[in-house]
């Protein structure tokens, strides 16, 4: 029959279940949260307290998708952190309270580890080969930015990490400067398809080692368009493609440049991208451009599992349970939350 492990994802402003069976996907069930795009940013009290409307529904769904009852699941892997307390908060309550009721075990999951081993489920949504161990990992999402070097499904070592910024929140920042609806990346991606990317040049931090900065980057567009709007008041009107397309652009210049030296310093071949900035389309043509150029392996994701998703801590669970990796019932959850 295999082993069914029920995903619950709560982070911040999804809620989503998932069930798989082994690493086959049987079902992921995502409930977004339409409230926050009026405040140009997720609300941390109408998060949780849509998690908690949405939570009952949405493992309901997921159950009826996957064509299996309650009494079929062994186990309820959960996101215990890192993100958002109150949305985390709802997500540790239900599994306490489903695996109690079932008399079942329960297991936490880090949310950055469960975006790296989204590689590893099996769905008709991808077909692709998983990476072997050890391989590197560019995780960008909207609150971290790594570079990661994964040994192995538990075993993980970041070289290198952003000082401040993410990735994700320097393209959501820099788009509501351009006026862009929230979330903003995603509109960024759209317009920089139309834009000239190298029409306008922004600063870039000069970091040793493998350490990310997306602060000063906002910065220089911040006051690259405050110079220019005195000058033209309808400047971003006007340059709003070009402007996306330089953006992003610039983003993906620091990304890959110190995942090259990553990848000469630790002298693997296999990379994998993952993270909701994943999605980004420049990203992931330029990525493969370069694996082609470079010889590498490279791993991008379905689009339907590079944002928050339970079926990344489904199987994240799955991995733990075949080790008896299981929670307490006095757990907690940590906004901050490391490997």
């Amino acid at each position: 029959m295999g082993t069914v492990i029920l995903g619950i994802e709560s982070s911040c402003d999804d809620t989503s279940a998932a069930v798989v069976r082994d690493r086959l996907l049987l079902s992921n069930v995502i409930a977004g949260q339409d409230v926050h795009q009026k405040y140009g940013g997720v609300v941390p009290e109408l998060a949780s307290r849509a998690h908690q409307q949405n939570i009952v529904p949405v493992v309901d769904q997921a159950l009826k998708e996957a064509g299996i009852s309650r009494n079929e699941i062994d186990a309820v892997a959960f996101t215990r952190g890192p993100g958002l307390l109150g949305s985390l908060l709802v997500g540790t309550s239900f599994a306490k309270g489903f695996t109690a009721a079932l008399g079942i075990p329960m297991i936490e999951v880090n949310h950055l580890q469960a975006h790296i081993l989204v590689h590893f489920i099996q769905s008709g949504a991808s077909d692709a080969v998983s990476p072997r161990f050890p391989f590197l990992c560019l995780l960008v999402s909207g609150g971290h930015t790594q570079l990661v070097l994964v040994r192995d499904y538990d075993v993980m070592e970041i070289m290198g990490r952003t000082i401040d910024d993410a990735a994700g929140e320097a393209f959501d920042k820099c788009a509501k400067l351009l006026d862009l609806p929230y979330p903003g990346g995603p509109h960024v991606d759209r317009l920089a398809r139309e834009g000239d990317a190298l029409r306008f040049t922004f600063s870039k931090p000069r970091l040793d080692g493998f350490d990310y900065s997306f602060s000063g980057l906002k910065t220089s567009f911040l006051y690259f368009l405050r110079d220019h709007l005195k000058e033209d008041p309808e400047f971003v009107e006007k340059n709003r493609a070009d402007l996306a397309a330089s953006l992003q652009h610039t983003i993906i210049d620091i990304l890959l440049n110190k995942l090259r030296k990553a990848m000469r310093k630790s002298g693997i071949n296999q990379v994998a991208l993952a993270g909701g900035v994943s999605a980004n389309s420049g990203l992931r043509a330029t990525l493969a451009k370069e694996a082609e150029k470079r010889g590498w392996d490279l791993f991008i994701p379905p689009i339907s599992f590079t944002t928050d998703n339970a079926a990344m801590i489904a199987i994240t669970g799955y991995y733990r349970y075949l080790k008896g990796e299981f929670s307490r019932d006095d757990i907690g959850p940590l906004a901050r939350m490391y490997f």
